[in-house]
Formats: structure tokens, C-alpha cells, sequence
């Protein structure tokens, strides 16, 4: 018996060894040097992939707030909404972590979970690009790019040549630049995954090829927000974080700093990905698009960009549907006439606006439902179709962030 357990042992060990062999040859060969720096801030952590309180484990930027900073007011009746047993059931599954509902200014809700509290800075993945497309609008106003039609290639030398050329920034904002990257949160191998941990960025966007004509076909692609990040800085002559800090953070009046993360020191912003903030001053952007790019009486980005970055052009959508959900890197949910234009982040992290009732929601967590799609045995349903189509593309726990916000505000309003 002990032989048997001791050549059971030898096998499983040298088979263990033999997995790293192949695993480093992999790497070495594929010149996938990032796997190892991805292996040892999530494996070797006991996670599974990239999470929202990673601020610490790369190079960052940090974000300097006003020291006026814009106060909430509290309604009377804060927090007094009673959550039903099955809400908060579902907030829990779903790893919350924060959720305010604000209406004119008054925050109806402020609820956290764990050791996540209102100083609290976390992730918020892919809702940062939303941040970028505001950004652009700024300096848009402020003549730095001259047109959302302008080609990629002013600003980036790169893109100047093999059919690049012909990609608009308007082209990445609408994330249909036609580019070949691989999106995927699963896929360590992607680009969206390489994307996080590489020392790179720039490299990594720049060699990209195109696949298909620009400005036809949503495909949605960290990789086109990298490179809006990437034009920003070179338009502006400064950094994102410190176009950020000046023209949008310390302007609203956010009450902490916020950080980027960057790809190594003295690199260049994760702009695709994580910013960090608090809960409440992630409101304060939701604020800043439900009042279409004012802020008080100064009008932060023009009216027009703001309409236009929630207006959902035509674009082929793989559900072969009309596009009814994305705008300049930013979402719309339809919602039967109560449109709902929102930030989105890969776990997540939601800042919605609704402006019929002046709402703001805001939720940050763990992880999210799948996107919706039409199952299979409705595809030739039309009644079915009618009734769920502005769904699709939107993750179903969304719809009911949504319906949660509007219990507490019917009830304390």
C-alpha cells in the first residue's frame, strides 16, 4: 500500500513539473510575459481573476479632489426603506458592495456591505469608459481635437498605415473600429486579459490590425478605449489623470482622491479600466450626465456632445437587431420610454442615471449577470421579441438595480 501511495506520489509530481515546463515554455515561447505577473496577483492571491480592491498591486496615479468639495444632501427619511429579505438575498449573491440611490441631490439610500464604506475606493472597470468619452467632449470644446471624425492617426503615428488609417475617433467610441481584439474576462490568453497585466499598453494597442471596415459593426474592445486614453494625452500634452484632475474631478467637486491604474511606473493610465473612487463620487459623474454636462450654472461639456454620446447610431449589432444600446462609450437602456443611460464596469459597477425622475443609482460589487439575450425557442416569436428586445445587451441585474431604486423612491419621495 505505501509503495503504491508512493508511486502515486512521484507520478502526480512529475506530471505537476511537467505542467510547468510546458506552462513556462508556453510563455516563453508565445512571449506572454505577462501570464506570470497575471499568475501572481490573482492565483497566487486565492482569487480567480482581476477584483474590484486591486488598487495596490500596480503602479497608480492619484487623483487630487477639490478641497470645496460638492455635498449630498440627506433626506429625512434616509435609509429608512425596508429591504425585503428576498433584496437583500439578491444584493448578497451578487456581491454588493455599495448602493446609493440619489434623487435632486438628496441621497434616499446609502447602503454597504463587508468592510466596503463610504471612503471606501474601489474598481470600476470598464464604467471608466464612460470617464474617457467625457473627457473627450471636454476637449473637444476646448479645440484640442478638432473633430470626432478626425482620423486615429493624428494622434497616433501607428495608425497612419496599414488600413488603420481610416479608424475615426468617433470609429472608437463607438466601439466599431473594426480592430482584432479578443474580449474576454475568462480567456487569460486575450488581449483584454493582457490588457491588465501588461507592462505595455502601448504596445499592445498599436498592433492591432483591422478585420473589418470601421464604423459598420459594434464590437465592443478595451482595446479601442486604451487607445482614447492613449489620444487624450497626446492631444492634450498631459497626462489622463491630470486632465482628469483638472478638468473634471476637482471641478465637480469630488470630496477624495481617485487613482488610475497605470502599467508600470511612469507608464501610461489603464484608461480601459481602473479608476478608483468612492461610492459617492462615482454619483458625482452620474450627476454630471443626468445634468447633460452642467454643473451648477457652468456648463462642463456642451450640450450637443452630451446628446450625442447617448444617441445609439446605426451600427450591425451580432444579434441583428438595431442598435438600442450604445452610444459614445456610454450604455442606454430603453426601459418602455424611461430611458436609462449608464456607466458599466466589468463586475458590476453601475452608475445609472435616469432623467425622467432625476435618479441617480449607484452600485458597485463583485460580479454581474451575463448580458441578456433572447433564448433560443423565442428567436421567431415576434410578440416575445417586441416586448424584450430593448433588453438584449444588458445584464438582467441591471433591470433590477433599477426596480430596487424606484421602490425606495416611490416610498420616501
Amino acid at each position: 500500500m505505501k509503495k503504491t501511495i508512493s508511486k502515486l506520489g512521484r507520478i502526480f509530481g512529475l506530471t505537476f513539473l511537467l505542467l510547468i515546463i510546458i506552462g513556462n515554455l508556453f510563455i516563453i515561447l508565445s512571449g506572454r510575459y505577462y501570464l506570470y505577473d497575471g499568475i501572481a496577483k490573482t492565483y497566487l492571491r486565492g482569487e480567480s481573476g482581476p477584483g474590484i480592491y486591486d488598487l495596490d498591486l500596480f503602479a497608480k496615479t492619484n487623483i487630487q479632489p477639490q478641497k470645496a468639495h460638492f455635498y449630498w444632501k440627506t433626506h429625512p427619511k434616509k435609509n429608512s426603506y425596508g429591504w425585503k429579505p428576498d433584496e437583500i438575498a439578491y444584493h448578497e449573491n451578487w456581491g454588493t458592495t455599495a448602493f446609493l440611490v440619489i434623487h435632486k441631490d438628496s441621497i434616499l439610500c446609502e447602503k454597504y456591505w463587508g468592510e466596503h464604506n463610504e471612503n471606501t475606493v474601489s474598481n470600476s472597470f470598464s464604467a471608466s469608459k464612460t470617464i474617457l468619452a467625457l473627457l473627450v467632449g471636454i476637449a473637444l470644446d476646448e479645440g484640442k481635437i478638432k473633430s470626432l471624425d478626425e482620423p486615429v492617426g493624428n494622434y497616433i503615428p501607428e495608425f497612419k498605415m496599414l488600413g488603420r488609417q481610416k479608424i475615426t475617433i468617433r470609429h472608437l467610441l463607438q466601439m466599431a473600429s473594426g480592430l482584432d481584439w479578443e474580449e474576454s474576462g475568462s480567456n487569460p490568453i486575450s488581449e483584454a486579459a493582457e490588457g491588465y497585466f501588461t507592462s505595455d499598453l502601448h504596445a499592445l494597442v498599436t498592433r492591432q490590425l483591422v478585420v473589418e471596415e470601421p464604423g459598420k459593426h459594434f464590437n465592443y474592445q478595451s482595446g479601442n478605449s486604451q487607445l482614447i486614453g492613449i489620444l487624450l494625452a497626446k492631444a492634450t500634452k498631459m497626462t489622463l489623470s491630470q486632465y482628469m484632475e483638472t478638468r473634471l474631478w476637482k471641478p465637480i467637486g469630488a470630496s477624495a482622491s481617485a487613482y488610475w491604474s497605470m502599467d508600470q511606473e511612469n507608464g501610461i493610465e489603464k484608461s480601459f479600466c481602473c479608476f478608483y473612487a468612492t461610492a459617492r463620487d462615482y454619483a458625482l459623474l452620474g450627476r454630471l450626465l443626468l445634468n447633460k454636462g452642467k454643473w451648477g450654472d457652468k456648463q462642463l461639456i456642451s450640450s450637443k456632445f452630451m446628446d450625442e454620446l447617448i444617441a445609439t447610431p446605426p451600427l450591425k449589432m451580432d444579434e441583428g437587431t438595431p442598435n438600442q444600446r450604445y452610444g459614445l462609450h456610454t450604455w442606454t437602456y430603453l426601459n418602455n420610454g424611461n430611458p436609462v443611460h449608464y456607466f458599466r464596469g466589468f463586475r458590476g459597477q453601475y452608475i445609472l442615471t435616469i432623467p425622467k425622475d432625476n435618479l441617480i443609482i449607484v452600485r458597485l460589487g463583485m460580479k454581474r449577470e451575463e448580458n441578456f439575450e433572447i433564448p433560443d425557442t423565442y428567436k421567431n416569436d415576434a410578440n416575445f421579441l417586441k416586448q424584450n428586445q430593448e433588453k438584449i445587451g444588458h445584464s438582467p441585474d441591471v433591470f433590477n438595480y433599477i426596480t430596487y431604486g424606484y421602490s425606495i423612491f416611490n416610498k420616501l419621495k
